[in-house]
């Protein structure tokens, strides 16, 4: 039967973290439209590059920790209020925000066909790590799969961008991600360990990007 239950939980992670869940994370690139447009990411090893400091130093670190923590507090109303309002008042720009709360919220209507008592402690909005991480304690995943699924999951979206972007072809996507593999693994593991007094970034330009491309005239992207 644990065996079982293993094989459920994964499912659940990779359903919920799956291209084809509705929480439009197509639809974004994190700034990574803005970097392709001021030259900044031009190749396969320059997007490794810019997703490998995200990962370590950047807002996705961030989630990490933001995620980690909910998982751990997925029963306790007053942590999750907390970390909820420390995620949102982080999103450095208003694309980030809008980003992170749509797709919360929007995972929070979809994942409710598997029911629990976290949604009424969330609200129907929430930060996007804020609800994976939550839901996925609810659901006793395992934080190190909920934390290297949802980072997986972020890192080939991006990839995804960047080909949509036309930096890259599919064949050098399926190797950013291999390159990426043992980064994601390591920063899952750190995070899993870690707390909210890990969380801050030092991506400057990053962060200028997302800034920056709320004024970008020709966009395929809404962030």
């Amino acid at each position: 039967m644990a065996d079982q239950a293993d094989t459920r939980a994964l499912l659940r992670l990779a359903t919920w973290l799956s291209p084809a869940f509705p929480v439009g994370s197509f639809s974004y690139s994190g700034g990574l439209e803005q970097a392709v447009h001021d030259g900044l990411v031009t190749s396969a090893e320059e997007l490794r590059l810019w997703l490998e400091t995200l990962l370590t130093r950047g807002a996705i670190w961030n989630d990490a920790l933001l995620l980690a923590e909910c998982y751990q507090a997925h029963d306790d109303p007053q942590r999750l209020k907390a970390a909820s309002e420390l995620a949102e008042a982080m999103a450095g720009s208003y694309e980030r925000h809008m980003e992170t709360m749509l797709q919360g919220e929007a995972f929070l209507v979809a994942a409710r066909n598997w029911p629990g008592a976290v949604f009424d402690l969330l609200g129907p909005v929430a930060a996007y790590p804020v609800a994976v991480g939550a839901v996925a304690g609810a659901h006793r995943t395992g934080l190190r799969a909920a934390l290297a699924a949802y980072l997986g999951a972020a890192m080939s979206n991006a990839v995804s961008a960047a080909i949509r972007s036309g930096v890259i072809g599919q064949r050098d996507g399926v190797g950013v991600l291999a390159a990426l593999e043992s980064t994601i693994a390591a920063v899952a593991d750190h995070a899993a360990q870690a707390s909210l007094d890990e969380l801050g970034s030092a991506t400057i330009m990053a962060d200028i990007s997302s800034l920056r491309h709320e004024t970008l005239h020709t966009r395929l992207f809404r962030s």
